[in-house]
This record gives structure tokens, C-alpha cells and sequence, in this order.
């Protein structure tokens, strides 16, 4: 693991180490949030801690940079923790096992959390510096970004001070984000007493995984499959030629991955045993030809196993099972005028059962509010009609883009003088906390720029370190040129 330290540029590959010792994911932020608050102390810097755990750093400018304006460096510190279900990994205690692979580092069968790992050991290498010419910077890390942009939403008018917020949270070396889409919670209930066992029945867990899976905004054009949508087109058919009857479910595990792995239990006729084995021999030929090219390693089993105490009754079975089948997933627009950039989609993540629901959680995107409350009622009425509770909750919304923005011009041109080209102008399908910081402080001039990131919110996720430099040497050479106040 400690090979990263020798990668260039050092002052920030020793942060992102150190980080990859203290554990993170989303929902559990008192651990890293007092690591980054006593690095700040630690280096004599006014440091700050809002009611809901975001750590808010801040450097004065160093001499004859005084009368720039002043810059936000932000990023989140949680990560998406996503793992094979082959390793043993409690993201709650054990270090993240990074490594290099050729041109890249990953880390070994879990997400790596340069997302957004990255962009926080950039800002913390910034704080720490001593011969970098900036104006008066703020370190401003939130919390939970990836389950809901919690620390986005709770900061207080007043807490920021700067005038120019470089959120450093994007994925693409080269490309500079202005715009993002918003978001929405779908939470869908089916409520439900379980049901005898018939008599003869014999246990079956269905197991279908080795897919892909990653973000659910950035990755979503690249139509990989989704392990809900193939586990419910199985279960459709095994319902209908095999008898067979569901006991539970457990697919996917977090709204904004796409779901890599999903599990079922169900029960058949004894005779029935062989059809089902079968079944599952042709269910995953199919689905290896379907996404071929896409998914190389997707994999559909059938083991017995012992008895449920019960079974999901038949008409709920019935209804979730259609209900899913026909719930819209994947890409619903492109925009128009950009035919290659997701406009709006939705991502099936999360169906399980515990003995008296079933929970589905579904993540809708778009860039434009009435195509997503279009999508949504699509959702909605599709569950509705399957007999379902359906909840819209936790939307945000989009960061609609300046192309006039001032930072936006001065780091065009600072890209085009030190690399000889001009950076791409992007706005990105998913959501970036831009648009809820913009609510809070509608007058911040804001841009998004970051290394090169492959396969985030999975276990795939790498990080290509030649890009860590050229994002790091950008990000220099643009503090150095911050437009006067």
C-alpha cells in the first residue's frame, strides 16, 4: 500500500495514503471528521465544525496575494463503500488496500474512495504548503455527499466566506464542470405477512453476480446491466413455468451505485428442481449474450438451501414482480442540444425484503425539473398500479450553468496557456453539490474540475495517477492567477 507514496506529486499522494487509513463511509463521519479537524489545528489554522459535522479549514493568502479574491477549495469526505461479496472488508474499521496497477491505482476488491479522497488530500496539500503562491483559502469538506448531500443541504448562510468555490469532486482530467443534474429519492413499500410453505416445497437461493455496476449518473450511458432488473426478468419466468414462489429478495445495496449483485430465495415443487437448474443455465447463457462486450463476468447460480420460515404471499409476489419488470431503468433522455450528455434517468438500486416489507429505492436524475417530475410520475403510477406505497423524498437540485462565469474564463485560460489546448466545457449527469451550495450563496462564482476517475462507486473504481499530477499542477498554477477583488 505505501508504494503510493512515491507517486508524484508526494504532497498529495501523502494525504490521500493517510486517508486510506481512516475509515469513512457515508453515514459514519465522526471519525474522519475529527481526523481533518485536528489537521487543521495541527497546522495553526482557524478550523471550524458546523452542528452537522462539516469541517470548514482556513489559510490567510500569502504575502502580495492579499487583494485576490478569495477560494473555496470543497470537497466531501465520505465514501461509497462497495465491495465484492468474495472479501471480508468492514469499511467501519479496516483500511482501504490501495495499490498501483499499471498506469492506475485501485484498491484490492473495494472501492478506493478517490472519489473524493482525491480532491480532499488537494486541498489538504494546499493548507499545508509553504511555497505556493494562493489568496485566502477555505478548506470546506462536507459530509455525506454520497447518500443524500446531508452536509450540502445543512450548511448555514454566513459559514463561507469566499468568493470563488472550485469544487474538486469531478472525474474527468481536462474537462471543467459548470452544470449538474438534479436528483430525486424514489421509496416504494410493499407491505406483507408471510405465508405457508407448500408441502413438498424444497429451497433454492438464487444468486446472480459479477456485474459491473458503478455511479449511477456518471456510468449510466454505458448501459451495463443491472442485477435488479435481470434477477426480476429470471424470477418472471420461474414464477411462470416452474411454480416456483418467492421468499425474499436482496439486491443492490446503495441508491447511487448501480446494483452489482442480487439474491434471491424461492421455493419449488421437488420435480420441479431440475427445470429450475435448467432455467438458470439458459437465464444466464442469455444474459452473457445480451451484454456481451459490455459485462464479462456475470454469473447466474442456483444452490439449495434450507426451508424459509415463509413466503411472500402470491398476489404481493405477483405484483412486485411485475412491478419491477416493468419499472423503467436506465437512460430516459439524452439532452437535445448535446445528443451524447444523459439529460435524465433513473437507477433501480436497492429491493429487499425482511419478512413484512418490501423496500425498493430507486434514484431518479435529470437536468431538467419537469422531465424528472415526469420520470417520477412514470415511477409512481408503474407502483401504484402494483398496489405499492410510493415516496418521493430528498430531492436537490440541479446547478444550472454560467457560461459567463469569470472563473470559468480565467481557468480556460490558464489550461490553454500551460497545456496548449482548451479544456472541455461539461456539465455532468450527476449530482455535484454546486447546486445546493448555489441556493445557500446564489452569488458564488463556482466551477468543478478533478483527475481522471474510472469506475467510481465501485469495486472497479481507479484513479490514474499521471492525471493526479496535471490536476494538481492546475490547480496550482490557477490559484496563482485568481482575479483581484
Amino acid at each position: 500500500m505505501s508504494e503510493i507514496l512515491q507517486l508524484e506529486p508526494k504532497a498529495l499522494w501523502k494525504h490521500f495514503y493517510s486517508l486510506t487509513q481512516v475509515p469513512r463511509p457515508s453515514g459514519k463521519k465522526e471519525q474522519i471528521g475529527t481526523f481533518l479537524e485536528n489537521y487543521g489545528k495541527s497546522l495553526g489554522l482557524e478550523t471550524l465544525r458546523d452542528e452537522i459535522g462539516n469541517v470548514l479549514v482556513r489559510k490567510p493568502a500569502t504575502p502580495g496575494m492579499e487583494n485576490r479574491k478569495a477560494v473555496i477549495l470543497q470537497a466531501h469526505m465520505d465514501m461509497v463503500p462497495q465491495k465484492n461479496s468474495s472479501v471480508a472488508h468492514n469499511f467501519e474499521t479496516d483500511p482501504i488496500q490501495a495499490y498501483i496497477d499499471g498506469d492506475w491505482v485501485t484498491a484490492k476488491d473495494t472501492t478506493l474512495g478517490a472519489d473524493n479522497g482525491i480532491g480532499v488530500s488537494a486541498a489538504m496539500a494546499i493548507l499545508e504548503s509553504t511555497d505556493i503562491a494562493h489568496p485566502a483559502i477555505e478548506m470546506f469538506i462536507t459530509v455525506d455527499e454520497e447518500t443524500g448531500m446531508h452536509g450540502a443541504f445543512g450548511l448555514k448562510p454566513g459559514f463561507l466566506k469566499g468568493d470563488i468555490l472550485m469544487n474538486l469532486d469531478s472525474e474527468d482530467e481536462g474537462e471543467l464542470y459548470v452544470g449538474c443534474a438534479g436528483g430525486l429519492d424514489a421509496n416504494i413499500t410493499f407491505a406483507y405477512n408471510e405465508v405457508e410453505i407448500p408441502e413438498g416445497d424444497v429451497a433454492l437461493k438464487i444468486s446472480l453476480k459479477g456485474l459491473k455496476g458503478g455511479h449511477s449518473g456518471v456510468d449510466i450511458h454505458l448501459q451495463r446491466a443491472n442485477a435488479n432488473k435481470l434477477m426480476f426478468r429470471f424470477l418472471k419466468t420461474a414464477v411462470a413455468d416452474c411454480e416456483a414462489r418467492l421468499a425474499s429478495i436482496d439486491g443492490g445495496s446503495l441508491r447511487n451505485a448501480i446494483p452489482r449483485e442480487a439474491f434471491a430465495v424461492i421455493t419449488v415443487p421437488a420435480e420441479g428442481v431440475e427445470d429450475i437448474m435448467d432455467l438458470v443455465d439458459q437465464m444466464e447463457t442469455l444474459f452473457v449474450e445480451e451484454f456481451a462486450g459490455v459485462e464479462n463476468n456475470t454469473s447466474l447460480t442456483a444452490e439449495e438451501v434450507a426451508l424459509p420460515a415463509g413466503l411472500i404471499p402470491e398476489e404481493i409476489q405477483d405484483d412486485l414482480i411485475n412491478g419491477v419488470v416493468a419499472c423503467f431503468n436506465g437512460v430516459y433522455r439524452f439532452i437535445p442540444e448535446l445528443p451524447t450528455v444523459v439529460e435524465t434517468s433513473n437507477n433501480l438500486a436497492i429491493i429487499k425484503s425482511n419478512g413484512k416489507t418490501i423496500e425498493l429505492r430507486s434514484l431518479l436524475r435529470s437536468s431538467v425539473d419537469s422531465l424528472k417530475d415526469e420520470l417520477a410520475s412514470i415511477i409512481e403510477s408503474n407502483f401504484l398500479l402494483a398496489g405499492a406505497k410510493v415516496e418521493f423524498v430528498g430531492g436537490y437540485p440541479g446547478w444550472k450553468p454560467n457560461l459567463d462565469s469569470p472563473i470559468l474564463k480565467e481557468m480556460t485560460s490558464v489550461y490553454e496557456n500551460k497545456y496548449g489546448k482548451t479544456p472541455k466545457i461539461m456539465i455532468i449527469h450527476a449530482g455535484l453539490e454546486c447546486g445546493i451550495l448555489g441556493t445557500h450563496y446564489p452569488n458564488m462564482d463556482m466551477i468543478s474540475f478533478g483527475p481522471t476517475i474510472r469506475y467510481p462507486h465501485s469495486p472497479d473504481e481507479k484513479v490514474n495517477f499521471a492525471t493526479v499530477q496535471l490536476f494538481w499542477d492546475y490547480l496550482v498554477e490557477t490559484l496563482k492567477n485568481i482575479p483581484v477583488k
